[in-house]
């Protein structure tokens, strides 16, 4: 039997896995009524509680808004018949399905890790756990260069003790490797809930494979696709994915290079970066990369082409997988948002994933911050929050599988970065304080990766909206387990009414606040 007092301990023991499980509120930090970051330190940090939703019939709504809601979540009645529609009718049609969900994540480069590591251990352990855990945003992404990349604090790669080592008997990773990055990975890996996919991609190489002979600077690789040269630079991207391994650290997918002609036409001379044109990045996959993929224990690991801009699009595929035997090797196609405002997405990404729909394309690197005449740090802005939202709905809707982030965190400065090339990051670290920030990029970026998990389907959602006459941006998905999800962007200045119509259960009636983000999500079945 139970005694009373045993009644007692036992309640107050539930109540504590209760509360410890409740989401935990913002720590504001204003600038001004519509700047604000949540702050966190060694002892507080906002949370989310994990995703529970009522029975069918009811949703749940989680609003980010620049008022100052932060993923609050809250709940309302599906009514069974139209009665009034309120604002925009939205059909939700799961019957209609597009492409499948990979995720969403961020950057460990050399700069977010040492920035991570600058904060106490309880600090590095509530930073990584509101990106990973179930109590955070659940990315289920992590893209990793391959040696430095502009945002470490020096030029380097594995190779750089010898010159013209082709059997790569001088490879070693770097401290920068065995010291930050895979130490943080083992963490990030026991913070997790989501099964992790990472990505790695090359900024440069061993500077004796490069015409400049340095490891900094815009540079050929030495040669033709075929030769000694670039099968070194195969052989040496397969050595990296060897000594992972044996740290027990496994890719998803290898991109063969980072922005391999975006730097042609930019002034930062020091930036490390192998220059490819379409067809030489096409032979060499032919010839080299390909093939020694093929030939490893990596050979599961899925090859990305391109990883520039897509303003490339569709020529770019058109050089690469226009070739029956390049396109044998590959699997998805990287795509970076810097000249998005370019070129619409119609005619670059629709136009690609009708061409070649076995393909993924994966967006695998944004910031703000980057245009060399704006400040890079700027806590607490809004707009840059909805850039990141706005931008992700519109290349979700355009054939786009998921949406990798750049740096995980940067300092107050936006760095560090050895080419003078620092941007803004969801979130700034200041180790002086012991303390960091979350930006509203960090809470938009969550609307999408907590709710909507790897494997999910984007589907029909409708209306008779002219081009942007509804004013709301949208996207709808159905998640593995069944569960509808509909993402609202209102990103002008008045409330904004609509209603989603499901026809296995109802009308979904709400109102999208001025400049808010909202994630709503129903039970289709019991």
């Amino acid at each position: 039997m139970w005694t009373r007092d045993a009644l007692g301990v036992l309640f107050l023991i539930l109540q504590g896995m209760v509360e410890a499980r409740a989401s935990r509120p913002c720590s504001p930090k204003f600038f001004n009524s519509n700047t604000m970051v949540c702050v966190c330190n060694a002892t507080y940090c906002d949370t989310v509680e994990p995703v529970s939703l009522p029975d069918v019939g009811n949703f749940v709504k989680y609003t980010t808004s620049r008022d100052g809601q932060r993923l609050e979540r809250s709940q309302g009645q599906i009514d069974a018949r139209p009665g009034t529609s309120a604002g925009m009718l939205y059909a939700y049609d799961p019957s209609t399905q597009y492409q499948y969900i990979k995720g969403f994540g961020g950057s460990l480069t050399d700069s977010a890790a040492i920035n991570i590591l600058n904060l106490s251990y309880a600090a590095q352990n509530q930073l990584l756990q509101s990106y990973f855990s179930e109590e955070g945003l659940e990315y289920n992404l992590i893209r990793f260069p391959i040696g430095c990349s502009d945002f470490s604090t020096r030029p380097y790669s594995y190779d750089d003790r010898c010159v013209d080592d082709f059997e790569l008997k001088c490879f070693e990773l770097a401290p920068e490797d065995t010291k930050l990055r895979i130490p943080l990975l083992h963490r990030i890996m026991a913070h997790a809930e989501r099964p992790l996919s990472l990505v790695c991609s090359p900024w440069t190489s061993p500077g004796w494979l490069r015409v400049n002979n340095k490891v900094q600077g815009k540079s050929r690789i030495k040669g033709e696709p075929g030769d000694r040269y670039h099968k070194t630079l195969a052989n040496y991207f397969i050595r990296f994915l060897d000594e992972y391994a044996k740290n027990n650290i496994t890719f998803w997918a290898l991109s063969s290079q980072n922005e391999p002609i975006l730097f042609l036409f930019l002034t930062l001379e020091d930036f490390p970066v192998n220059i490819f044109l379409p067809q030489h990045q096409r032979d060499f996959i032919i010839e080299d990369l390909g093939p020694a993929l093929a030939a490893s224990r990596h050979s599961d690991v899925h090859l990305i082409i391109l990883d520039d801009q897509r303003s490339s699009l569709p020529y770019w595929a058109n050089q690469v997988l226009g070739n029956s035997t390049a396109a044998a090797f590959v699997s998805g196609i990287g795509i970076h948002w810097y000249l998005d405002f370019v070129i619409p997405p119609g005619p670059t990404l629709d136009v690609t994933h009708r061409l070649y729909p076995d393909f993924f394309l994966l967006y695998t690197e944004a910031c703000n911050g980057f245009l060399p005449s704006i400040v890079k740090v700027v806590l607490g802005n809004w707009e840059r929050g909805t850039r990141y939202s706005r931008n992700i709905l519109t290349n979700l809707n355009h054939f786009v599988t998921g949406w990798i982030d750049w740096n995980l965190a940067l300092d107050m400065e936006g760095g560090p970065n050895w080419v003078d090339n620092p941007v803004d990051s969801p979130i700034i670290v200041n180790p002086l304080k012991d303390e960091f920030y979350k930006q509203p990029m960090f809470y938009h970026l969550g609307h999408f990766s907590k709710f909507i998990p790897e494997g999910s389907m984007r589907v029909g959602f409708t209306s008779r909206c002219l081009f942007d006459s509804c004013h709301l941006k949208t996207s709808a998905f159905l998640r593995p387990d069944g569960i509808g999800v509909v993402v609202v962007l209102n990103d002008w200045f008045f409330d904004i009414p609509f209603t989603i119509s499901d026809d296995l259960v109802g009308y979904l009636k709400d109102q999208a606040g001025a400049y808010s983000i909202q994630t709503y999500l129903w039970r289709r079945h019991p």
